[in-house]
This record gives C-alpha cells, sequence and structure tokens, in this order.
C-alpha cells in the first residue's frame, strides 16, 4: 500500500502534460483567414453545396420545362415528383432550370459588386486625399437614395425584350455596393497605417503592389463576408424583381417560378407543389450562406473569436477536471 500513494500525482502530472497539447497548435498564415470548422458552418456549405449541384446538374437530369401536357396542375406523383403547372409543364424541371438562373445571377452580382466596392472603398482610401474625398462623396450618394425603388425604376425603363440576366445583374450590383464600400474604406484606413504598409512604401513599392500584396490579404474575410452578403442580396432582390413582373424576361429563374405561379392562382387552387418549392429553395440558400457569412464574422471580429476559444478552453478544462476526478475517485477506491 505505501508503494501506490508515489504514483497518486503520476496520472494527475500525465494528464495535465498530454492535456496541454490539446489545445493544438496556433493558427498563423493563410489557416488564420479560414473560419473555424463547427456544426453550423457544415450545415451551411452542406446547403450551399446541395442547391449548387442541384443547380448545376439538374437541368442536364430532367426533361423540357417548357413542354405542355395535358395533365394541369397534377400533383406530386411517381411520374411528376414535384406535380405540374396550370399547363401540365414539369415543376421540377422548372425548378432545375430556375435555380441554375438564380445562381447565375447571384454569382454575376456578387462579382460585380464585391469589384465596385472593393474598388471605391480600397483604392480611395489607400490614395487618400483628394481622390478619398471624391469617392466617399459618390459612395455616399448611392447610400443615402433608397435601394429598391430604384431598382424598380431602372428595371421599369428597360425594354422587356432586353432583360435579360446581365441587365438584372447589372441593376443589382449597382444599387447594392455602396454599403460594402463603406466597410472596405474604414478597414483599410486602418490596415494602412500600419508599419509594413509604411515600409512598403518608403521602399518604393508601386501603390497597385502594396494593396495587392501588402493591404487585400489582410482584408479578404471582410471581403468574403461581402461577397456572400451580395448574393443573398442578388437572389432575393431577382425574386422581388421577377415577382412584380419587372425580371430577366428570357430567363428562368426562382423569381420567374413565383410570378407565373401568382398569375396562375397556384394560391387559390391549392397547388402548393408549384409555390412552395422554389420559396423554399430561395431560404434554404439564403440560410444556407447566412450560417457560412456568421462563420466568417468569427473571423473579422476578434471578440467572437476570443469568445469561442474560450468556451472550447473552458470545455477542455472542464472534462480534464472531471477526469482528474474519476482517477482520484478510481484510486480511493483501491
Amino acid at each position: 500500500m505505501t508503494n501506490l500513494k508515489p504514483a497518486d500525482p503520476a496520472p494527475a502530472a500525465e494528464a495535465t502534460v498530454t492535456a496541454a497539447p490539446a489545445a493544438g497548435p496556433a493558427r498563423s498564415g493563410w489557416r488564420s483567414l479560414l473560419p473555424t470548422m463547427t456544426p453550423w458552418l457544415a450545415i451551411g456549405l452542406v446547403l450551399v453545396a446541395g442547391i449548387t449541384l442541384f443547380g448545376l446538374l439538374g437541368p442536364l437530369l430532367v426533361g423540357d420545362p417548357r413542354q405542355i401536357r395535358d395533365q394541369g396542375l397534377t400533383p406530386p406523383s411517381a411520374e411528376f415528383w414535384l406535380g405540374t403547372t396550370q399547363t401540365g409543364q414539369d415543376v421540377l424541371a422548372q425548378l432545375a432550370y430556375a435555380t441554375r438562373g438564380s445562381l447565375q445571377i447571384g454569382l454575376l452580382v456578387g462579382v460585380l459588386a464585391t469589384a465596385l466596392s472593393a474598388f471605391f472603398g480600397i483604392y480611395g482610401a489607400y490614395r487618400g486625399k483628394f481622390l478619398d474625398d471624391a469617392f466617399s462623396l459618390f459612395t455616399n450618394v448611392f447610400l443615402v437614395i433608397p435601394g429598391l425603388p430604384l431598382v424598380i425604376v431602372i428595371s421599369g425603363f428597360v425594354p422587356r425584350e432586353s432583360r435579360g440576366l446581365w441587365t438584372i445583374a447589372v441593376v443589382l450590383a449597382v444599387t447594392g455596393w455602396a454599403a460594402s464600400a463603406r466597410v472596405l474604406h474604414a478597414q483599410t484606413l486602418s490596415v494602412r497605417q500600419r508599419d509594413y504598409v509604411a515600409a512598403s512604401q518608403v521602399s518604393g513599392e508601386r501603390p497597385w503592389r502594396v494593396i495587392v500584396v501588402e493591404i487585400l490579404p489582410n482584408l479578404l474575410p471582410v471581403i468574403a463576408s461581402q461577397f456572400v452578403f451580395a448574393v443573398i442580396a442578388a437572389i432575393l432582390g431577382e425574386a422581388g424583381l421577377s415577382y412584380i413582373g419587372l425580371g430577366a424576361s428570357n430567363s428562368a429563374t426562382l423569381g420567374t417560378m413565383l410570378f407565373y405561379a401568382q398569375n396562375g392562382f397556384a394560391l387559390s387552387l391549392g397547388a402548393w407543389w408549384w409555390f412552395v418549392p422554389p420559396g423554399l429553395m430561395i431560404a434554404l440558400f439564403g440560410m444556407g450562406l447566412s450560417l457560412v457569412n456568421f462563420s466568417i464574422d468569427e473571423v473579422i471580429n476578434p471578440k467572437l473569436k476570443n469568445l469561442r476559444q474560450h468556451r472550447k478552453r473552458a470545455r477542455r478544462a472542464l472534462r480534464l477536471e472531471r477526469e482528474l476526478a474519476r482517477r482520484s475517485t478510481q484510486e480511493t477506491d483501491r
């Protein structure tokens, strides 16, 4: 029995030593720009990836969405998984093509709006002086203009036959970049004051190289968050425009599906399979992107990141304490 007592601290010390590396090495470099994998991020990635694959591969696996049949308003069945419209068109085929159209608009608007906000926000803040004042004034003008009425007015003046995906994408991008530009402007002003940026300027580096090499990598999480938000806003904005008849006239989108379902009195006729799938697709895709955006916010906001790390350390310490208490109880029982 006396030989067992000196061995008591050993498991505790060994557990303490082995528990120390459990925290893992600190994330550095490009890995620090990536969000931590969490259940919410995993759900968001699965939703976004699943809907994207459906939009890319779905049109290759379904029939012609414009084919008219004599089976109008057929409920979901083995032949038509999501039923048919008032004119007998397959809802599943329409949903596949409409999802692809909405994804195209979301991607186009995301790229265009992010490029505009990065140019006016980052370049103007770095150059400073008159150019920064001019860019800030231009950005503020777009900020105070109501976005939805401006989109409706611009779309209303464009002839219906000219309202394609690119036209709607440009309209949505022009009216949705200003808020992101203000955020990037503020972040660039903060990064511009750091020592390595000043060292690059003193060494005679060109402005474009300082922006691309020294400033832009520090703004990638912010830009990614703004891009995701622009995609969400674009899909919702296009759905709203299409619902009131101002969307893309020669393209199938989720908004045009809702528009034709409304004109076909789907709600009054109880044809839920006509309007629920596109609405649910918009909701699920928006939720997936929002979950991804919340995870990106942890990279941008140090408070959120430190809070999650603090919770992880607290849970790890609690597990270690319980393990030590369990081993101590076992030794006492012996």
